[in-house]
């Protein structure tokens, strides 16, 4: 039932994947889509597809590892999107938190990442981080690469960056951030955001929701925030855990060929 629409189960720091599969699944999650970093760890993700039913997989190069976004990586993250579980080109996008970076190059990443997309049918999943205005101009010059939609993954922006970012057409994504206590501004978003335009995910190993926070996050915690979801949107759990579902079915389109 539940749906965990951004993760990394090749992160290391699973050391046993048999058994956090088994445990997402004993919480209700059918699905879990490992997201790509570069085309390794892309690789990696399409070998635990093969591996696990529920898992699926995306492929694409995150803004950290654009120095390494030369020709023959572009065509490793082109060549196994053409799997039949892969479900997006992701995850893409800008990060100028981490420190040195270069804008440029994630700026030419990103945007040549987006037309991977549009070329190979795709929706892509977004990372910004610090970033807000470079990433929105840069969607709007390139909505034409926008047409088998997108979703901005790990949401912590603003009513007004979301608003522009379902004027696009995009999903808002919301992760373990949602459940913390300090969480006023991304509340005020839940509640902007329709129902039609919501996904949920853990974004683990990282950023376990409260109140599990500091702990190794894994796909069987996307209930909780889930959970969270539903109770600001005033509805029952399972009734947007379908929601959610229906809404990842609908960007994911693969997800739906695959099964």
């Amino acid at each position: 039932m539940y749906v965990d629409t951004h993760c990394h189960l090749h992160d290391q720091k699973f050391e046993d994947l048999n058994a956090v599969v088994e445990e997402y699944s004993k919480s209700g999650v059918s699905v879990a889509i490992d997201m790509g970093c570069c085309a390794k760890t892309s690789k990696i993700g399409k070998d635990l597809a093969e591996k696990f039913s529920s898992v699926y997989f995306a492929s694409g190069c995150h803004p950290s590892d654009s120095n390494g976004f030369d020709d023959n990586e572009r065509q490793e993250i082109i060549d196994l999107a053409d799997h039949p579980k892969c479900v997006a080109i992701g995850e893409i996008g800008l990060d100028y938190y981490w420190e040195p970076y270069d804008k440029e190059k994630q700026i030419q990443c990103f945007i040549d990442q987006l037309s991977i997309a549009k070329y190979k049918k795709l929706p892509v999943s977004i990372h910004s981080r610090n970033a807000t205005e470079d990433m929105l101009k840069i969607l709007k010059v390139n909505k034409d690469k926008l047409v088998y939609g997108g979703v901005l993954h790990c949401f912590s922006g603003s009513v007004e960056t979301a608003n522009e970012l379902l004027k696009l057409g995009l999903y808002i994504s919301f992760a373990g951030p949602l459940t913390f206590k300090n969480a006023n501004r991304l509340l005020d978003v839940a509640k902007f955001v329709p129902e039609d335009r919501c996904l949920t995910e853990t974004d683990s190993p990282y950023l376990a929701p409260h109140p599990l926070r500091g702990t190794l996050n894994t796909p069987k915690n996307v209930p909780i925030i889930t959970a969270t979801l539903a109770s600001i949107k005033g509805k029952d759990t399972l009734e947007v855990a379908k929601i959610i579902k229906t809404n990842a079915e609908n960007l994911f389109t693969k997800l739906i060929k695959a099964k």
